[in-house]
């Protein structure tokens, strides 16, 4: 959540500040602001809401100047407002911060009995007072950032410039993500890299405890003691389209028709056909330490917590561990039971999420085997994993995610079988099958993708619905969690996702004319047993939209519409049923005219509790 762009070089630095911002949005924000050395004097433009309104005001009141940083802020300390926007300032300091400072109420008494005086509610304005403070001992503006931050506890990255030293930029990182963009003549700094590849591809990515002092022409990284640190920048190696809507009226929309050229980078030279093998030189156990694995835990959050309870279906059949699901929230605050023998899977788009990450640790801590499932390189969750197994999905840039869940499911089918493999669970031939059904899942997509058109008229028909009911069983049935969340996430709709099975246990009183149901039958084992849900919600005046494999002309005769999808192997029916899904949700929320890409009140990534 929350974005950070800062530049020193050349150019005008407002029009680079906010340009870099905008490809920041998709974090989530509800204002947004930059501070520009102008001259002699930093000046410092904010407002509540859009970028829109943050430009319109630099439009009535330029600054000029070749150093500076912005932010887009979500709120967590104090409204949103101009006043809590950043960036925040002191006489000569300016900093902008994502995070959360846990002792700002103890910091924030100590500075008023000094006599700074506070004009916000945030935990962040105590950065530049801190910063002032030590500057008037005759610190440098690197040394008083480093013995500012020895009095801060929490979580932040911070981005701080003075008019004392105009011509460079300190930042710091904890448990927020920061990165360097290294230019020629000008360098930059940023919460992620999309804001960077317009001016550059060479990025350093700091690691927690890190600081770097930036100029036009150098940049350096130390700990927070001030001990150099050596780091060479790394190529990104995505296109700058990659990162825009191509012709898309969404970002989200655009994602989902990615998806087959996601699946495709995802399972590219590990799933191995002419082998019968999955290959992932990524995991470092040996035969030895699989084979005393005795049970899997899959934690995750929001939508990476619902491909995780596909993935439980999957490693049970498949390698015959037991496995158990949890909210990394929930995790994090309970005792679980772990041990050596015990694997843990994260899963994580960003890799920055906090509970997420707060599990990961703790149940390393515990002695637990690791394996994190992320989209991003050398994220946290990444970096403090043994071993990562990435997506390859390319940035998602829709604050819903849809191509991030399902490379993350292609990814914990692949984990499955190739547990299943080392575990001697699966013969050959059941291994060749699933193996070849993976390889046949991007052009199972697209053939998925071919009902956007009859999805659209369906959100025409709907799009004034107040409730929606999702049902789906086995497998399914997170897959219609799924599409509840994706539906109330994007159009405001209130919807919930149920077990097929659960509908007698209190939802069926809610069934009436006014309320659809989304049901998820395209087969397997629970067939019979989703058909008898349909016609029970049905015979309660329920219009029911049923997703259906091609040809099935008996629910077409029960249901009041029907989606058809392509006929596909059980592995990686959840995989396809996602698709529709998703077109749904798009186009309920894009006909009703809500932010489609920047839902309210949401962040891409939530990086703080």
């Amino acid at each position: 959540m929350c974005g950070i762009m800062g530049y020193v070089g050349a150019q005008s630095a407002s029009d680079i500040l906010v340009e870099g911002l905008q490809k920041l949005e998709y974090r989530g924000y509800d204002s947004a602001g930059v501070a520009v050395y102008d001259r002699a004097h930093i000046e410092v433009v904010r407002a509540k809401g859009k970028l829109e309104v943050l430009k319109s005001r630099l439009d009535e009141c330029p600054v000029s100047g070749s150093i500076g940083i912005g932010h887009t802020r979500w709120a967590t300390h104090g409204k949103p407002s101009d006043e809590n926007a950043h960036p925040h300032r002191s006489e000569n300091v300016v900093v902008v911060h994502n995070g959360i400072i846990e002792n700002h109420m103890e910091l924030r008494e100590q500075l008023l009995k000094k006599g700074f005086e506070f004009t916000s509610e945030t935990d962040t304005e105590i950065v530049p007072f801190l910063v002032e403070d030590f500057l008037k001992d005759h610190d440098s503006l690197e040394e008083a950032v480093r013995n500012a931050l020895r009095k801060v506890q929490g979580t932040f990255a911070v981005v701080v410039f003075s008019a004392s030293e105009p011509d460079k930029i300190v930042a710091a990182k904890n448990a927020s993500p920061l990165i360097l963009g290294i230019g020629e003549g000008e360098n930059f700094i940023a919460s992620d890299i999309p804001a960077l590849l317009k001016h550059t591809r060479n990025v350093v990515v700091l690691d927690d405890g890190e600081m770097a002092i930036v100029t036009r022409d150098s940049w350096k990284v130390t700990d927070f003691e001030g001990n150099e640190r050596v780091r060479q920048p790394r190529k990104i190696t995505w296109s700058r389209v990659m990162a825009e809507k191509e012709g898309y009226k969404h970002f989200m929309l655009k994602e989902i028709f990615e998806q087959p050229r996601a699946l495709t980078d995802t399972l590219r030279s590990r799933v191995i056909e002419s082998r019968n093998e999955i290959v992932l030189d990524e995991i470092s156990y040996s035969q030895e330490q699989i084979e005393q694995i005795q049970r899997v835990m899959i934690v995750a959050c929001g939508t990476s917590y619902h491909a995780a309870l596909v993935g439980k279906h999957w490693f049970e059949d498949f390698s015959g561990l037991p496995v158990e699901v949890d909210l990394a929230s929930e995790f994090r605050y309970r005792k679980p039971i772990v041990n050596d023998h015990t694997l843990l899977i994260t899963i994580s788009q960003s890799g920055e999420t906090a509970d997420t990450l707060a599990a990961l640790e703790e149940a390393k801590r515990l002695g637990a085997q690791d394996l994190s499932i992320c989209n991003v390189i050398e994220s946290s969750i990444a970096r403090k994993s043994t071993n990562v197994l990435y997506t390859h999905a390319g940035p998602e840039i829709g604050v819903a995610s849809t191509k991030a869940f399902t490379t993350q499911l292609a990814a914990l089918a692949m984990l499955a079988l190739y547990f299943a493999k080392r575990r001697n669970f699966l013969n050959d031939e059941s291994l060749q099958t699933q193996i070849h059904a993976l390889i046949e899942l991007p052009s199972s997509i697209e053939r998925a993708l071919d009902s956007n058109e009859e999805v659209e008229k369906l959100a025409q028909e709907f799009m004034n619905a107040r409730d929606f009911l999702y049902l789906g069983r086995g497998p399914s049935f997170p897959v219609a969690l799924e599409g509840a969340l994706k539906l109330k996430e994007i159009s405001y709709i209130h919807a919930e996702g149920y077990a097929g099975g659960e509908i007698k246990h209190g939802p069926i009183a809610l069934i009436d004319e006014k309320m659809p149901v989304v049901a998820l039958a395209t087969g397997g084992v629970t067939y019979s047993k989703m058909l008898s849900n349909i016609e029970e919600v049905s015979a309660r005046g329920a219009k029911v939209i049923a997703l259906v494999k091609e040809g099935d002309e008996l629910l077409k005769n029960v249901a009041h519409r029907t989606i058809e999808m392509p006929e596909v192997p059980e592995i990686i029916r959840p995989i396809v049923e996602t698709i529709p899904m998703q077109l749904l949700a798009y186009h309920v929320a894009d006909k009703r005219g809500t932010d489609v890409d920047q839902p309210r009140n949401l962040a891409k990534s939530v990086t703080v509790e």
